[in-house]
């Protein structure tokens, strides 16, 4: 929807509330709702003003990240400006009279917060630009749906939940019929709403389903990620079942945030298919190879939980070291396609990736190949085996490595990189202080 769009539906009295949303550090959309002819005449232009703290906490809301640029003096958190920005205009189809815009963070003298997830990646992509480079991605995006409602789930304790579909339905096309009505309403309704669905299709684990849509620039390609994962809660509350993208909700296959990522010069001609024997060209071999040296450093980018790391496991379907194949999906990086298609895959993030950060962290990578000329080590057929680079095996181990990572601190800024890691670590004490049903089981009786 363009600005001008909106003005006409206000005007026509289709449009009554504008939601504008702020990505947070996990990647959530969190915001205020706004009166539509409000938003046309005091916000669309100044910006509407949201606690600094919005930036700083995790999905309980407590500040678990403090960022000394949002709270200099220590003395307590104060507004920040939250600017829409207008190219993300979007009818919300589930929520008639409603549209979503999408805000960039701004301290009162009109700068961007540096650690907003959204200005973490346009500075990624700035820095391309200077390479005569424009970065694509798309994203596979996995979800388990249950046929409780969120309600009910939380009442059960998220136990004993019932998967809306009876077992693996990978690419099936009967025994969906506990799907269907909700994920048909996903695809329409996201359709609706802008984005350009390419394909669906039940996946492995009971209850969980893909969606595809068609790839863009990076950062409309992480909005529509963002505006997809809120989208699939409120249509899954409307339906009265429950979605999730928790990356390990059981035994199951776990779900993964997989970003298609290529790079196009400023002409908008793809740059990775070149003459070499292989079909490739020296810029993507460099690039890629700063995707190999940076991935163990870079993980929590990719991993920022603690269940993230429960599907990056042996023998899960998901990397556990960093390494590239030629459409070899064992691995970390996957090549795949040809000529104008040629892209990287990568494998390591999980459906809780923040998906801004997750760019930024690729392209991070790509740009650290570029910029050092990095040599591309072998590709690997089959598993990768222990001469490939480890990926850290815990959130703790991978705060560590992003601590010390003198290209991510460099790349994406102190503030960032010290507020990630203090988030990190807050959510591992959280997590070690809790007693768990798997410590009932083993030490109740039997200790």
């Amino acid at each position: 929807m363009t600005p001008d769009e909106l003005r006409a539906a206000v005007a026509a009295g289709e449009v009554e509330e504008v939601v504008l949303a702020l990505p947070d550090l996990t990647g959530r959309l969190q915001g205020t709702r706004l009166g539509a002819q409000f938003f046309l005449d005091h916000v669309a232009a100044a910006g509407f003003g949201a606690c600094t703290y919005l930036l700083t906490t995790d999905v309980d809301m407590r500040v678990v990240a403090p960022v000394p640029e949002l709270d200099p003096d220590g003395t307590g958190y104060g507004d920040m400006t939250l600017l829409p920005d207008l190219e993300t205009l979007r009818r919300l189809p589930w929520d008639p009279g409603s549209v979503l815009v999408i805000a960039d963070a701004c301290r009162p003298d009109g700068a961007p917060v540096g650690v907003a997830p959204r200005q973490v990646l346009r500075e990624q992509v700035t820095a391309l630009a200077g390479h005569g480079l424009v970065p694509y991605a798309g994203f596979e995006l996995e979800f388990r749906v249950f046929r409780e409602s969120f309600a009910t789930a939380a009442d059960r304790g998220w136990r004993g939940l019932t998967p809306a579909s009876r077992g693996n339905v990978d690419y099936a096309l009967v025994g969906l019929e506990q799907l269907e009505p909700f994920t048909r309403r996903v695809r329409r309704e996201m359709g609706q709403a802008g984005l350009v669905v390419e394909s669906a299709r039940g996946e492995c684990a009971p209850g969980q389903y893909e969606v595809v849509f068609r790839y863009d620039e990076a950062l409309v390609t992480a909005d529509a990620a963002a505006f997809y994962k809120t989208g699939v809660k409120q249509i899954a509350a409307q339906e009265g079942v429950a979605a999730t993208f928790m990356p390990k909700f059981d035994e199951h296959e776990g779900s993964s945030c997989h970003f298609h990522v290529s790079l196009r010069g400023l002409d908008g001609e793809p740059v990775l298919a070149g003459d070499g024997a292989d079909g490739t060209s020296p810029l993507l071999r460099r690039a890629l190879a700063g995707q190999v040296a940076l991935l163990p450093e870079l993980t929590l980018l990719f991993a920022p939980t603690v269940n993230a790391f429960k599907r990056l496991r042996p023998g899960a379907f998901a990397p556990t070291r960093a390494a590239w194949g030629r459409d070899n999906r064992l691995t970390a990086l996957r090549l795949v396609g040809a000529g104008p298609s040629l892209r990287v895959e990568h494998r390591v993030p999980g459906a809780d990736a923040d998906p801004y950060l997750a760019l930024a962290g690729i392209l991070l990578a790509f740009r650290h190949g570029l910029e050092h000329d990095l040599h591309l080590p072998p590709a690997v057929t089959g598993p990768p085996d222990a001469t490939c680079p480890r990926l850290p095996a815990s959130l703790p181990e991978a705060a560590d490595l992003l601590a010390g990572s003198d290209v991510a601190r460099k790349g994406l800024g102190d503030a960032v990189v010290d507020a990630l890691v203090a988030a990190a670590r807050a959510e591992w004490e959280g997590y070690g202080a809790q007693v768990s049903e798997w410590e009932r089981e083993r030490g109740f009786e039997r200790r």
